[in-house]
């Protein structure tokens, strides 16, 4: 049944009706990725996503998701390529979770997904500095001192990364093969892979083991 947007927002705790009508006016709502400024929207609580400064509100029961995504699927709610989601892998779920940061395609590895705004702000705001941590499969076998670039922070594209937690677990000269430990606070697209790159390796398996 759908009931007027700012009616949802107070019944969710955002603030009182007439603070919510405000928060509407002033630009700070998004209705399935709509920004609303107008206070006559009607919401299906079940169904659509509402979000404030970008965070989603539900009145559902808060739910915390942790998934070991495979590789071939992509991080996101839909597709227009009509690739895989990771949405396919919640059979039985009922609440609508959003997931909290992405994967990439071809990485596999802990995912977690929620209902929970302020749990997905929390973990993906870069002021939090949440950590990640991968295991890394490469071709090519790492020095310590390309090891210790990437410990100090390295240059991709337009940017420096910061400085990261690097382990070798494993070299194989014979093989040319290596693994390797890493663990970094920020969350660009496919940084992981392009540190790797910018000291001369290339990525053969990526999965993320820990968020914390």
């Amino acid at each position: 049944m759908e009931v007027r947007l700012q009616k949802f927002l107070a019944e969710c705790g955002v603030a009182s009706r007439r603070k919510c009508e405000e928060i509407i006016l002033a630009g700070k709502v998004k209705v399935n990725g709509v920004l609303i400024t107008e206070l006559g929207t009607k919401v299906n609580p079940e169904s659509d996503v509402v979000e404030v400064d970008g965070k989603i509100i539900s009145s559902e029961k808060k739910v915390y998701i942790l998934l070991n995504k495979p590789v071939g699927y992509v991080t996101t709610m839909s597709d227009e390529k009509e690739r895989p989601t990771v949405m396919e892998l919640l059979e039985g779920v009922k609440e609508k979770v959003v997931p909290v940061g992405r994967l990439d395609m071809f990485t596999s590895g802990l995912l977690l997904l929620s209902n929970d705004g302020d749990f997905v702000y929390k973990v993906t705001h870069p002021k939090h500095e949440t950590t990640k941590t991968y295991i890394v499969k490469t071709r090519g076998v790492p020095r310590e001192s390309d090891l210790e670039k990437l410990r100090v922070g390295v240059k991709i594209e337009d940017y420096t990364t910061s400085p990261a937690e690097v382990n070798l677990l494993l070299k194989d000269n014979t093989n040319n093969i290596a693994r390797i430990w890493i663990r970094i606070h920020e969350g660009r697209n496919r940084q992981v892979r392009k540190m790797c790159e910018a000291i001369g390796l290339s990525v053969i398996a990526l999965k993320r083991e820990g968020v914390r």
